[in-house]
């Protein structure tokens, strides 16, 4: 079967936002955003990467860490607190990477839609400047995610 592709735009001078279904009912979809038994299973960006670290504190005001690490041992750490939280339908939250490649804490909604047993992502990452959010698309944040949802996939259907 053909994977979903993963659309991505650009609305904004400061917004990314990344579209993608899922052949699953949204809570399912939901539980696999936001328990860190299942995140940790499918949002490892590329190959060879593993998440040692995978915390949530999933409620508004709460925390989320995760810490990727590649087989060269080297580390990438980012976190953030939860501002909203509708379940099943809607996160919102902070995010900032240590090395602060995103030129700082970016806003970051996902809204879930589903019909009929499909549930649609939508990921606005709105970052603090032009600038940040076209640095991280020239990084390949995109690739990285949607490698991320090929796995989300492949564990949704398991």
């Amino acid at each position: 079967m053909k994977q979903p592709a993963l659309k991505v735009t650009t609305p904004s001078e400061r917004e990314l936002v990344m579209t993608r279904e899922f052949a699953a009912p949204r809570g399912m979809v939901f539980d696999a955003l936001t328990k860190p038994e299942l995140v940790r299973r499918w949002l490892l960006g590329p190959p060879g990467w593993t998440m040692p670290v995978c915390d949530i504190d999933l409620r508004v005001g709460g925390k989320y860490r995760y810490v990727w690490r590649n087989a060269d041992g080297r580390e990438m750490g980012m976190g953030g607190t939860f501002k909203e939280m509708v379940r099943p339908s809607r996160l919102v939250a902070t995010e900032s990477y240590d090395d602060h490649w995103t030129g700082g804490e970016t806003l970051v909604t996902t809204e879930l839609v589903e019909t009929r047993g499909t549930t649609t992502v939508s990921t606005t990452v709105r970052y603090a400047t032009r600038e940040a959010r076209d640095a991280a698309i020239k990084m390949g944040a995109t690739k990285g995610l949607e490698a991320s949802y090929v796995r989300l996939d492949e564990l949704l259907t398991a």
